[in-house]
């Protein structure tokens, strides 16, 4: 798709700040789903946000016996899932997780086929080019070469999206847990290899966005979280944090996007947000090194909360980014938590 799209146009007064939220791996059992979830919804929507965006995992990675709430990759999880996104007042962006998509092989979820079930997520959030919410806002939609691969061959990447809000681009990409669909019940490297070329292509025509628009920053969001160094061996890939090559047993699934993406960033030299999700510990940080080891200032990673060891609503809470062109970081982190989902220390 050209650049001469929707969400291309920075707004009137695009320096003027504002806030967004992030949130995602949620929910994963009855009680988030039902009491942590929508407190989760109204503490946001109590809030003047621009929007809103989940990076993924509608549910836990298998299924519940018992559950009185959609924990299968069936239908019915997509659409509580539609209901969430559609009760929040700002726009809600989504990006899919690998525990609504590439794990729904594993048996426990119903044993779907992970590219079907990708499809299905296209039709339901990602047919058209708006957001969800209550408020829409018009996106740019992955389209055009590279495609990726859907159940009946090669289809448009349409769940990555891009738009320009003020003066910063911000685009979701599909990028997954589970070795990005390299590992787990039914490997699937002719469909990761499709898309990862997209995911690449993408990332690229969004910085060459960004530096067209002159945009002060750009914030990247995903689900997957890479690994990018040694130092989390309980949370997520390890790698060489220079060389970027993965140094676990596992397929790597990440090393071709991260050496695109860390080039860009270099390039771009203003500040770069990579949210992501997956490990489920909410942490904003600076992991990402160059190849010789020194450490890239502009660039900040941001974890979101997620599920804690499926602890009722311990960790059903957001992130609250302040947004303000102006300012020389532009980013600025809040994790927020919802009164009425502390379960450890009570509200004073």
């Amino acid at each position: 798709m050209g650049l001469a799209n929707a969400g291309e146009r920075e707004e009137n007064n695009g320096n003027q700040p504002y806030a967004i939220g992030l949130w995602g791996d949620l929910p994963y059992n009855d009680v988030q789903a039902t009491i942590g979830v929508p407190n989760l919804i109204a503490d946001m929507n109590a809030q003047n946000l621009a929007f809103t965006a989940h990076n993924g995992d509608l549910k836990a990675g298998n299924s519940t016996p018992g559950s009185v709430t959609p924990t299968t990759c069936a239908d019915a999880l997509y659409t509580q899932a539609l209901g969430y996104f559609n009760a929040l007042k700002s726009p809600a962006i989504f990006t899919p997780g690998d525990n609504d998509w590439t794990d729904c092989d594993r048996p426990s979820n119903g044993g779907f086929n992970s590219r079907e079930r990708l499809d299905r997520e296209r039709q339901i959030f990602f047919s058209t080019r708006f957001s969800l919410g209550q408020r829409k806002l018009a996106q740019e939609v992955q389209t055009q070469a590279p495609l990726c691969l859907g159940l009946g061959g090669p289809v448009p990447c349409v769940e990555n999206r891009r738009w320009t809000l003020g003066r910063v681009t911000y685009a979701t990409l599909n990028i997954q847990g589970s070795c990005n669909n390299l590992c787990d019940t039914a490997p699937d490297p002719q469909e990761y290899a499709a898309r990862n070329a997209a995911n690449i292509a993408w990332l690229k025509e969004t910085f060459q966005a960004a530096k067209a628009r002159n945009s002060v920053a750009v914030m990247l969001i995903s689900q997957g979280n890479p690994g990018w160094d040694l130092s989390d061996p309980t949370r997520a890939p390890l790698r060489d944090p220079k060389t970027l090559v993965e140094t676990d047993a596992n397929p790597d699934g990440y090393k071709d996007f991260l050496l695109a993406l860390r080039a860009e960033v270099i390039a771009f030299r203003r500040p770069v947000a990579y949210v992501h999700g997956d490990s489920h510990y909410y942490r904003v940080d600076k992991p990402f090194l160059d190849a010789q080891g020194r450490r890239l200032e502009n660039f900040t990673r941001v974890e979101t909360f997620g599920n804690n060891a499926a602890n009722g609503n311990n960790d059903v809470q957001w992130v609250k980014v302040m947004v303000n062109p102006r300012t020389r970081e532009v980013f600025s982190y809040q994790p927020q938590t919802v009164p009425n989902n502390r379960v450890t220390v009570p509200v004073p």
